[in-house]
């Protein structure tokens, strides 16, 4: 039998090693609860700063507004949508209002779409983008039949059981009517990448692969044969030949098969993902240069851009890149918990950067021009124009958090 002193101090013992252990398991419970997002909540919402996303988004549109193009329109006066950051706008800035618990669409967003549905009420006595040249006129036109489409089905999306709307009717209208017999549209090709360059016909199918996919989801059938024959055509001009595309436009063809049915098999999709897997970097991100070739609008080697370089900013992860190919992977069904979407969250969340809308040279995500060095003055590194990747990269960062 054990002595009482014994026993005691066997109770000692043991009531220490149990205090020691409720210790270790409060610490690890609370460790884990900081590494989980709330239930219900986007993706590492908790880790970065969606006011300020918010902040740096809306204060580019209010530059925009002040400095972009002005088109007549009709017996009025429009600012063009922008590929670099009115339209990037208008697919994230819905992301960050739900993030927010707003429903309401900030005035940008109401302006965007209004100013959309404006030129597409007044057709063909609307200035087009560019008007130089015939050849011009035939792209302008192109780019903004899809462009009209992708803003107004987005926005009536993001309305929720509104389903097509008359106005968004007539855009895509305009978009079949100006779509070319191979199933895509003429595109700006100005030799800059990745939008204005002859390989930006694909990426020009892609948007209205979406904006046809967007359109099919809020509708409960197509509305004429014609509609139906041109997507028949995009469906077989993007699966035909995504396999020859740089990976920036694959990574838009999986963007846009995740909204229109039957633009890539199953075969396709898992090669795009695949391939985009492949050039993810050690440190969870993906650069705009791996993303490539980009040929500019040369058609023989070696390929060079129109002007200077930073070829270390080029050679880094950016925002840009990483959050449209997270946000591709995602809409290409790829999990959540798998390890590139992952890592490349961690790359995003922890490269968010801090600062004020006053600093020309702030955004919350970064990327840079593949066609000239802007970051270092000269002509081409006036402030406006510098952050127009860095636009792309902070809309793109957000929908590759919080898809």
């Amino acid at each position: 039998m054990l002595t009482a002193r014994v026993a005691a101090a066997m109770l000692r013992v043991m009531s220490f090693s149990l205090k020691r252990l409720v210790v270790v398991t409060a610490v690890m419970c609370s460790l884990a609860s900081r590494a989980m997002p709330a239930s219900g909540a986007p993706a590492d919402t908790a880790r970065w700063d969606a006011a300020a996303a918010a902040r740096y988004l809306d204060a580019r549109m209010d530059l925009w507004w002040t400095n972009a193009k002005v088109l007549k329109t009709g017996d009025a006066d429009a600012r063009c949508i922008s590929c670099h950051t009115a339209v990037p706008y208008a697919l994230a800035r819905p992301s960050l209002r739900r993030v927010a618990g707003e429903t309401t669409p900030t005035a940008h967003e109401q302006r965007i779409a209004e100013t959309a549905k404006l030129r597409v009420e007044v057709g063909a006595a609307r200035q087009p983008f560019y008007d130089n040249s015939e050849d011009k006129k035939r792209e302008s036109r192109g780019v903004e039949s899809v462009l009209n489409a992708l803003v107004l089905t987005s926005r009536d999306a993001n309305r929720r059981d509104t389903g097509v709307s008359p106005d968004t009717q007539a855009a895509l209208s305009q978009m079949w009517s100006a779509q070319r017999a191979d199933g895509s549209w003429d595109w700006l090709n100005f030799g800059l990448e990745p939008y204005e360059a002859p390989d930006a016909v694909f990426h020009g199918a892609a948007l209205a692969a979406m904006a046809a996919g967007t359109a099919s989801h809020l509708a409960s059938t197509s509305n004429t044969r014609a509609t139906d024959a041109g997507v028949d055509r995009l469906r077989t001009f993007l699966s035909t030949n995504v396999s020859s595309q740089r990976l920036f436009n694959q990574a838009w063809a999986l963007l846009a098969a995740g909204q229109l049915d039957g633009v890539l098999s199953g075969t396709q999709r898992d090669a795009v993902v695949r391939a985009l897997k492949e050039r993810q970097r050690p440190d969870g991100g993906w650069s705009m240069a791996d993303l490539g070739a980009w040929h500019w609008d040369k058609t023989e080697a070696p390929f060079s851009s129109p002007g200077t370089t930073d070829a270390s900013l080029l050679a880094t992860s950016d925002g840009y890149a990483t959050g449209l190919v997270v946000y591709a992977l995602r809409r290409g069904h790829v999990p959540a918990s798998d390890a590139s979407v992952v890592n490349a969250r961690a790359w995003l969340t922890s490269h968010q950067q801090t600062g004020t809308v006053t600093d020309p040279a702030w955004a919350p995500w970064r990327a840079h021009s593949l066609n000239f060095d802007r970051e270092h003055g000269g002509p081409k590194g006036e402030a406006w124009r510098r952050m127009f990747m860095s636009d792309l990269a902070t809309a793109f960062a957000v929908l590759g958090l919080s898809e």
